[in-house]
């Protein structure tokens, strides 16, 4: 069984995307190569515990264990010593990928409070998108009574689009929810 989303590409927004951008070749249409959900936890210095209880509800999230990132090097203004936890990563791709992009677009986004859509002007001029979440508890696998600490999140959609224009008409023909 194939995601909704993936569906969705398949059927509808492929073509749409190749009529609307005149491409020659199917392999220059835009598609989405990869998701990557980054939670910085600079406070789990102090706690060891925060950083459990994040790897956890990252996992929760997205489907899939997240990878424990440590410091690279030690900056004593932040009391950070080299190889210290400061954060969990996760990278999403194929089915999972389709499966966390549905959720967030139908389900998490419009949980958000006073949601109007979100920005148009987070492209990185190469066709990715980047979106900041500042709290977890947007997503419905998120217990909130467990909740120790509410941390926000990126998010990165990584597309082979060339240009931010064919990113933007990718994701808006896959249901991300632009401001107007």
């Amino acid at each position: 069984m194939t995601a909704r989303l993936k569906e969705k590409y398949d059927n509808e927004a492929f073509k749409a995307l190749q009529d609307q951008f005149k491409y020659d070749n199917a392999m220059q249409v835009p598609k989405l190569e990869k998701i990557t959900i980054n939670m910085g936890l600079g406070e789990a210095k102090e706690n060891p515990k925060i950083m459990e209880s994040a790897v956890e509800e990252i996992g929760l999230i997205t489907g899939q264990r997240p990878v424990v990132t440590k410091a690279r090097k030690s900056i004593a203004n932040f009391k950070v010593r080299q190889g210290m936890p400061v954060g969990a990563k996760v990278t999403l791709r194929g089915d999972n990928m389709y499966v966390f992009a549905d959720k967030f677009f139908n389900i998490a986004l419009p949980r958000v409070r006073d949601f109007k859509g979100v920005s148009k002007n987070s492209f990185d001029g190469r066709g990715n998108y980047s979106v900041g979440i500042k709290e977890q508890l947007i997503f419905p696998e998120i217990n909130y009574d467990k909740v120790d600490m509410i941390t926000g999140m990126n998010i990165v959609f990584t597309t082979t689009a060339k240009t931010d224009e064919e990113a933007a008409a990718l994701l808006t023909a896959l249901g991300m929810p632009f401001e107007k």
